[in-house]
């Protein structure tokens, strides 16, 4: 019924009729929408029907596609590498990269099979950690390295005060390899030396260290709902409380097969007293360093270093010892027959002059020594003249009374001279004695007090400077050919290093002072007006524009390659670029605000 054909107003019949219409219409209503439920189930099963087989092929592909990948592997030429080379092949990259086993072992089964096999390229541990990391780390080093191979071990220990907050990325679920440890080449200069220019806080001329492991932090212990509120910062500082004492347990049990052990450290930490386990022999030991950055403070430890000279110990290849911030003693077995040796004493510790001397000639074959003592007493002993024929290169630093062993020194064949000695006699003439005494060695290399504080070289010379007259001194060094100098007066050491010709002390047999320097550090130096122009006059001389200096005596100075500028007084950024023009490379700076600017970048 079409509603325009509705009655106005509606009679009986035209009102039955509409309501039989409506009864119809929604018969009607109800059947197309069942149709259309029907339409939508048979669509839905369709799309069930496709998306299962849909997954279905995809997995079939996934399937192939590893297969594929399988096949390719298989195919490569890596493959048809015998065992043997690939075997050689590790071993080679280990003498590289000492850390590459780790990356090696996480390639693939068959690669992870073999370097699990070969315990010599897992021989050397190169390990940056902190406290709050697992010591567990070293247990698996050491067990992958087997029982007979030596050990090379250099564990770098940075002290940090509080757990670090973990980064929440790291929190989330992921995939797990072989190893959670990365290789990196860290800043040790940064690290664990001195900031100062020319710094011989460890061993002088060191080469740079290889990339190392780099062990994280260990994730923090789950909460469970059950402990106590504060548990888990609890059980972080029980790792912390622990881990020298579980690192050293491990290492001090492969200490048969130490070869080279070096453990440095910034700053005390709580379970240091682990390294009194240190103590026994060691067959293949030939080079042994503990080093603090930080001077502690505590009682001698019953380890080795520490050991009597009674006490029976096997340490027959040892050649090299470094201790630095740790007790010894001076009489330890450890302290004889050594090659190269560096100590650096506690400030509570206090030796007798004579027994310092008494260290050197128990070691008449050493070629490189580096001692600094805080506190030094004076010899009980009378000190005798004690003659090192093989050392090339010494360093001495801290007490003035050292100066007394240099006057007991003959070192016929020194090379390198680094004082940084609170002297209170003329330096100069100490020097020259020694090169006297010791029949004028070829030396190389001078630096007098370049890595000390600004004001430590003038506090028992005042305004004039360390050295009282240059002229004499300098005229002696022919071979030099690298100069640094802390806090002495500009003027005379510019005006001798210049023209013999412009040096009103020079006047008889004129002749170049140093003819064969190519280095010269200048830190700390007192200026006054006429330094800038000594300077531009002294290079001037040295590094002519065009040429070569002239020749004094038949004798020709080498041109200047290098001039080190800290902490020095303003030259003038003129100048410096006139320098900059004469000398192939130039670092004039501040050397505390260098230091500063980058304290800061670590922490960014």
């Amino acid at each position: 019924m079409a509603l325009h054909s509705l009655v106005e107003p509606p009679t009986k019949e035209a009102l039955a009729g509409a309501r039989r219409a409506l009864e119809t219409t929604r018969a009607s209503v109800e059947e197309i929408t069942s149709k259309i439920d029907a339409a939508e189930a048979t669509l839905a099963q369709i799309v069930r029907e496709s998306q299962y087989a849909i997954k279905e092929l995809q997995t079939r592909r996934t399937v192939l596609e590893d297969q594929l990948s399988r096949t390719l592997a298989y195919l490569s030429p890596m493959r048809r590498l015998p065992m043997e080379l690939l075997r050689e092949i590790f071993v080679w990259s280990f003498e590289v990269h000492p850390c590459s086993a780790w990356v090696l072992a996480a390639v693939c089964t068959s690669w992870r099979r073999l370097a699990l096999r070969i315990p010599l390229i897992w021989s050397k541990i190169r390990l940056m950690t902190n406290q709050h990391a697992s010591a567990d780390t070293i247990r698996l080093w050491l067990e992958r390295s087997g029982d007979t191979v030596p050990l090379d071990i250099e564990i770098f220990l940075r002290v940090t005060s509080s757990k670090p907050s973990p980064d929440p990325a790291s929190l989330r679920p992921r995939r797990t390899s072989s190893s959670p440890l990365t290789p990196v080449t860290p800043p040790w200069n940064v690290s664990f030396a001195s900031q100062q220019p020319s710094s011989h806080y460890f061993v002088p001329n060191q080469p740079p260290p290889p990339p190392v492991v780099v062990m994280p932090p260990s994730p923090p212990p789950q909460h469970d709902g059950w402990s106590p509120p504060g548990t888990e910062r609890q059980a972080v500082s029980r790792v912390s409380m622990h881990w020298g004492h579980i690192a050293f347990f491990y290492l001090v049990e492969r200490m048969h097969r130490w070869e080279r052990f070096v453990f440095r450290f910034d700053k005390q930490f709580t379970s240091m007293g682990a390294l009194k386990s240190i103590t026994g022999d060691a067959p293949l030991l030939k080079e042994f360093e503990v080093s603090s950055v930080e001077a502690a403070f505590f009682a001698e430890w019953p380890w080795l270093p520490n050991a009597s000279s009674s006490t029976s110990v096997s340490l027959p290849k040892l050649r090299t010892v470094t201790l630095q911030h740790v007790p010894f003693k001076w009489s330890s077995p450890m302290l004889h027959d050594l090659y190269s040796l560096n100590l650096r004493g506690l400030p509570t510790s206090h030796l007798p002059l004579d027994r310092i001397l008494s260290i050197l000639s128990n070691n008449p074959h050493l070629k490189t020594v580096s001692l600094h003592f805080q506190g030094v007493l004076s010899a009980v002993l009378p000190l005798s003249v004690l003659t090192l024929p093989h050392v090339t290169s010494l360093t001495l630093g801290g007490h003035y009374l050292l100066t007394q062993l240099l006057d007991s020194l003959t070192l016929p064949s020194l090379e390198s001279l680094t004082l940084d000695i609170e002297a209170r006699d003329a330096i100069e003439d100490i020097i020259s004695n020694l090169l006297t005494r010791s029949g004028r060695p070829p030396l190389q290399h001078l630096s007098i007090a370049y890595g000390v504080a600004a004001n430590a070289a003038t506090f028992y010379y005042g305004p004039g400077g360390l050295v009282i007259t240059w002229t004499g001194l300098l005229s002696e060094l022919i071979h030099l050919k690298s100069l640094c100098i802390g806090g002495t007066s500009l003027d005379p050491l510019l005006t001798a290093l210049g023209s013999p010709e412009d040096d009103p002390n020079q006047t008889q047999n004129l002749a170049w002072a140093c003819p064969s320097l190519e280095t010269l550090g200048l830190k700390s130096c007192h200026a006054n007006a006429e330094s800038v122009t000594k300077l531009v006059q002294m290079v001037e001389a040295r590094n002519p524009e065009h040429g070569s200096a002239h020749a004094v005596g038949g004798v020709t100075p080498v041109r200047l390659n290098r001039l080190e500028l800290y902490e020095c007084t303003s030259f003038g950024e003129d100048v410096v670029q006139w320098l900059r023009t004469r000398i192939e490379e130039v670092i004039c700076e501040d050397a505390a605000a260098d230091r500063w600017a980058f304290f800061l970048s670590l922490h960014h």
